[in-house]
């Protein structure tokens, strides 16, 4: 008898344990929501799952492009100590690896029992190398390995695991037709009915609307007095929609929908110059933040992010305490129960309690740095936020309170806190021969990540 009640409890507790699903888009924007204020695209499940949880104003990705902000998320670690803190290629195919050793959230979580599957796009190593996602704690992954193999939606060929398979009728060249989109997305709902019996963490890193701009089906917006590329992008963003629709509608199906924990987040902030085609047309920086990718001004950082949870995270609440990628290592072991590996020290706090409805952790600062070409820094501690552009660069200091968008440097007359942020940029970062403070780096870096 107490061995069954033993097994009982046991049971009970395994159950009590939410399944994790972390929905990473490929350059979404806060402006392109209905939730945050888009009027020209449709995007109807999202601004739904926005009422049914919780919108987050100032949710900050890991770093503003694809490599550095994705590794900051799998680590808990912010890009002064994270190993890949800029877009570096390997040829003929993927990028810098994680190196040996690296813990992930999904290791974190498999030692503890979930069933982890990474779903779209990894970018942080072939399967070859110590980056691989299959020696990185996923037990499943389907889609593209390489960023760069990534710009297609018609690729010649995807990935399941690491065995490669040819796409029908394409070419990689822009046209086919197969959409790997359909394929991706599929995966992931045959990933929650194969696993609906036990704790899972599912990594839904889709690429939409990511570059290039490629749709199979221009929906809605095909008679628009549009150009072809703004027509692709809203069909590209309600095309992420309607398959986080999909995705939601079957947690309900298979009656998990209160014991799953949805996040979704953009992978950095505003993707376009607001002078150009697609940004332009739909104010995607229409929040008034300064600043898009490759940057790291505050429209560069803040990202789209929603997180809903019936039962658990409050519906309809709108908040503009800050957490960032870093933190959701952490949430992530707390809500599996799971100890966090020796050696394993994550910049990041819970957001638990934060996500039920209470307050944001405390901290000291965030910090963020770039290796694009110049290595950019920038901090925020408490509503002052510090860039550097560049370690001979002056630091500009902001008051965000006041000053949301950046425009009136404070430096000149605030230099006890322009010096205060130069010293929490110095101490934030752990030196690394990858990665030197360089005015200017020519030649390094890819654009379009």
């Amino acid at each position: 008898m107490i061995r069954v009640l033993a097994f009982l409890c046991l049971a009970a507790a395994a159950s009590a344990r939410p399944n994790i699903i972390f929905i990473l888009s490929d350059d979404l924007a806060q402006g392109d929501l209905g939730c945050y204020g888009q009027k020209l695209i449709q995007t109807p499940n999202l601004d739904r799952m926005a009422l049914e949880g919780t919108r987050y104003l100032q949710a900050y990705c890991g770093t503003s492009v694809c490599a550095p902000s994705r590794s900051v998320l799998m680590t808990g670690l912010h890009t002064g100590h994270c190993p890949i803190r800029a877009n570096r290629e390997v040829l003929p195919e993927g990028q810098k690896p994680l190196p040996v050793g690296t813990i992930t959230v999904a290791k974190v979580l498999q030692d503890a029992g979930y069933a982890t599957a990474c779903c779209g796009k990894w970018g942080m190593g072939m399967f070859d190398t110590t980056g691989s996602p299959l020696k990185l704690g996923f037990d499943h992954f389907f889609g593209y390995n390489c960023q760069r193999h990534a710009h297609s939606y018609f690729p010649a060929y995807l990935y399941n695991d690491d065995q490669r398979f040819d796409l029908p009728g394409n070419t990689g060249k822009g046209i086919g037709e197969t959409y790997a989109q359909n394929l991706i997305a599929g995966e992931t709902l045959k990933f929650l009915r194969a696993n609906k019996d036990r704790p899972f963490f599912l990594y839904y890193a889709t690429t939409l609307p990511h570059g290039a701009f490629e749709i199979d089906d221009q929906g809605v917006y095909k008679d628009k007095p549009w150009t072809e590329t703004q027509k692709n992008y809203a069909a590209m963003v309600t095309r992420l929609d309607s398959d986080v629709g999909r995705l939601l509608a079957l947690l309900k199906e298979l009656q998990i929908d209160e014991n799953t924990l949805v996040m979704l987040a953009g992978d950095n902030g505003s993707s376009f110059d607001p002078k150009s085609e697609v940004g332009k047309l739909f104010d995607q920086a229409g929040n008034g933040l300064r600043g898009f990718k490759r940057g790291l001004y505050e429209g560069a950082l803040r990202q789209a992010a929603l997180a809903r949870w019936p039962g658990q995270v409050p519906a309809g609440r709108v908040t503009d305490e800050a957490w960032a990628f870093w933190d959701f290592l952490p949430t992530a072991a707390e809500l599996a129960g799971a100890e966090i590996p020796a050696g394993c020290h994550p910049d990041g706090f819970s957001l638990v309690s934060f996500l039920k409805g209470g307050p944001a952790p405390k901290r000291d600062h965030f910090y963020w740095e770039l290796h694009e070409a110049a290595s950019l820094q920038a901090v925020r501690f408490g509503d002052w936020k510090a860039v550097r552009n560049g370690p001979e660069s002056q630091i500009e200091l902001y008051d965000l309170k006041t000053d949301p968008g950046e425009s009136r440097d404070l430096a000149a007359e605030k230099p006890d806190l322009a010096a205060k942020a130069g010293e929490i940029m110095q101490s934030s970062r752990t030196e690394h021969p990858d990665w030197p403070l360089v005015q200017k780096k020519a030649g390094k870096g890819r654009k379009n990540k």
